[in-house]
């Protein structure tokens, strides 16, 4: 009888509770379904938007009265342990299609041969210049270093590890001569090695997710970052805003969110072509992103304050969209913890976190494909010369599988390292997966 009568408030409070929870559940889950759904649609239509504006009709190649007209370009190339890179990247760079542009080689204590395999290069090459850097200082200082030493008013700066398509100074210096209020202009970065499933499906990734979104997040008006591995830059802007941050793990979204909250506008450019490697093995793929989504994380909390100025409106959709974001993947954990419990104390046969296949992942799925189908088809032009995006296709049945369970994790991950370092502490290289070439 006292068991009975101790059972029973705790059954009491366990109704209250479940009554209390359920609705919220619901909620729950549905808005994990759905806003995936509702923002691949975002992102299609602001990519059609962008391609009927910029891209449906063919542009000539950029091209100016003579020589003269041409202004300036310094490309900076920022190295750590690149000995391997190196001399392909910069040997490429020399057939940049422009008159009028120099080189700077950043050696950021490189461990290996790269500082001597770059002085053999500027012996080699007249227009390039070295600078080196005794210890590791990270990225950020060496394009620092590299923007304060440069000669030029307009910057590009690529990774050790590019390729830079001939024609892409002239595409992306074009946005700076129209507009003298473009701060910067993002590359367009195309997948080098694809031997493996993660390569193939990172083609499509790029096209389909990376590409998609920074043609939509630029018809809408701001971009959430420029491509770490090709982007240019206005010195007079980055000097207003003080240049990279030391301490930001992601450099480049840093300065996409300085630039931009100081007015300043970023342009994408999809046929300032670079080909870059990216990680082929789970691990160098999850210690990526957890380092994209930490820089992300970095950038919400430290720009969370400069939102509430009025000039600062024009950031306040892109904020509430990445924060979202995160939020939907800590609503997935969530929702994981409580799946088991809600199996245990269901007590009918339905149960919210039914497994099968129902309307709504079936709808989900075939969006997901609809969305690839329509970004290949946007961005094939750009890999005739390898065949074409559309060959991958195939591949990103895997996608879903692969990314979207390594994105909630990643998410979770980066953003908890992001709450717990310490404001100040310098971000320096690591050691990355390049894949298999």
């Amino acid at each position: 009888m006292n068991f009975l009568s101790t059972l029973s408030p705790m059954l009491q409070s366990w109704q209250l509770f479940m009554a209390w929870w359920l609705p919220i559940d619901k909620f729950i889950e549905e808005f994990i379904y759905y806003y995936p759904l509702f923002m691949a649609y975002i992102w299609m239509f602001g990519a059609i938007i962008f391609c009927l504006r910029y891209e449906w009709k063919k542009l000539p190649l950029p091209n100016f009265a003579n020589d003269v007209d041409f202004p300036p370009v310094s490309i900076l190339i920022p190295c750590y342990n690149e000995g391997d890179n190196v001399r392909e990247t910069i040997g490429i760079l020399q057939q940049q299609n422009y008159p009028n542009f120099e080189i700077i080689a950043i050696n950021d204590g490189s461990k290996d041969n790269t500082l001597d395999i770059l002085h053999e290069l500027a012996e080699k090459y007249a227009n390039l210049r070295v600078v080196n850097l005794h210890t590791n200082q990270g990225k950020a200082m060496g394009l620092r270093t590299a923007a304060l030493l440069a000669k030029s008013e307009i910057l590009i700066c690529i990774d050790g590890d590019a390729l830079l398509s001939p024609d892409a100074t002239r595409w992306m210096v074009r946005h700076f001569v129209e507009n003298p209020n473009v701060g910067a202009v993002t590359g367009n970065p195309r997948i080098r090695n694809r031997s493996t499933l993660l390569g193939r499906i990172q083609v499509g990734e790029f096209s389909a997710i990376v590409g998609m979104i920074k043609r939509a997040q630029r018809s809408y008006g701001k971009v959430f970052t420029v491509s770490g591995v090709i982007a240019a830059f206005r010195k007079t802007a980055l000097h207003n805003v003080g240049y990279w941050s030391n301490d930001m793990i992601t450099e480049d979204i840093d300065i996409s969110w300085k630039l931009q909250l100081a007015g300043w506008s970023i342009r994408f450019e999809p046929n300032a072509l670079c080909w870059v490697l990216m990680p082929e093995t789970l691990k160098g793929l999850w210690l990526q992103r957890v380092r994209w989504s930490q820089g992300g994380s970095e950038v919400l909390l430290r720009y969370f304050h400069a939102l509430f100025r009025w000039s600062s409106r024009g950031m306040w959709l892109l904020y509430g969209e990445c924060l979202i974001s995160v939020t939907w993947a800590f609503l997935i954990l969530l929702h994981l913890i409580y799946a088991p419990f809600d199996l245990l104390m269901s007590t009918t046969n339905e149960s919210l976190h039914d497994l099968s296949p129902s309307w709504t992942s079936m709808l989900l799925s075939i969006t997901c494909l609809f969305q690839f189908g329509v970004s290949l088809a946007i961005d094939s032009r750009y890999e005739s010369q390898t065949g074409g995006v559309g060959r991958y296709y195939y591949w990103m049945v895997w996608y879903p599988i692969v990314y979207w369970l390594m994105n909630v994790g990643t998410t979770i991950v980066g953003t908890i390292r992001a709450i717990r370092k310490k404001r100040g502490q310098r971000a320096v290289w690591v050691t990355i997966d390049r894949g298999l070439r």
